[in-house]
């Protein structure tokens, strides 16, 4: 049975590592997307380039199928957070090791590793690194710190950090940087152990786990704010802003989709 990953927004999700034969059919389908996709640039480029010297069309050639190559995942698993055409078709989705959604950052380290990994040494660094990483990471996962789930089937196994309603004003308002995610999972585990811990325990552990937190938000919460309810405060608004920007995000992609279709 896998352990639970705690996501940067504080969630704990059973994260299924994807098996090896479907992130197989997942690649061998999006490759044959860009397979074919190369196949249309090749053509294009052989055609409107037709006019320049060999090594002009060459280097036409080289630059729009690195395009292809590497424009396809960025573009789809940036704007889609971790999903392409073969994921989706699988029920698959690539997430970074905390189990939060990949971003810009994320998605190009994989695409550039990508080039290498698949196109240049046909598969076999990846293949080899899956088969020995017990998430099956390929090297573009190691280097980008994430690896691709089942997201079928993935249910929430515990319910976040909740506002605790003194404090929501306060959160609303509050500048809350990148909060590091091993810092936010030492916070979500402990706000699900502290029912159960001695109390002398809980309140320095709380009290600890607030400074380290304080460095990343500003202002300071309200004085007298429990140590607890601050935590719980700062994972539950981070969690809100991450999910309104994951529907920001949806509602653009949707309305792109919408006009290219018109």
């Amino acid at each position: 049975m896998s352990e639970p990953v705690i996501t940067g927004e504080a969630v704990a999700l059973d994260l299924q590592p994807a098996t090896f034969a479907s992130r197989a059919v997942s690649g061998l389908i999006d490759l044959l997307i860009q397979g074919g996709a190369l196949l249309v640039v090749v053509l294009s480029v052989g055609s409107a380039a037709s006019g320049l010297d060999d090594a002009a069309q060459a280097a036409v050639g080289l630059v729009a199928s690195l395009a292809v190559v590497v424009g396809y995942p960025l573009v789809l698993e940036t704007a889609t957070r971790g999903r392409t055409v073969g994921k989706l078709t699988m029920g698959l989705r690539t997430v970074r090791d905390d189990g939060g959604p990949i971003r810009f950052r994320q998605a190009l380290v994989r695409a550039l590793l990508e080039v290498v990994e698949v196109w240049a040494l046909s598969g076999s660094p990846a293949l080899i690194s899956s088969l020995a990483s017990a998430r099956g990471k390929r090297l573009g996962d190691h280097l980008a710190g994430t690896y691709v789930v089942r997201e079928r089937g993935a249910a929430p196994r515990s319910l976040p950090p909740m506002m605790p309603w003194p404090l929501e004003g306060w959160a609303q308002v509050a500048d809350i940087g990148r909060i590091p995610d091993h810092l936010a999972i030492s916070v979500r585990q402990f706000l699900g152990r502290a029912p159960s811990m001695h109390v002398q325990s809980r309140a320095a552990m709380a009290y600890a786990l607030a400074g380290d937190i304080s460095s990343y938000v500003a202002p300071a919460p309200p004085p007298g704010t429990p140590p607890e309810a601050y935590l719980s405060a700062v994972l539950a608004e981070r969690r809100r802003r991450d999910e309104v920007r994951l529907a920001r995000d949806a509602a653009l992609v949707a309305r792109l989709t919408g006009r290219a279709r018109a």
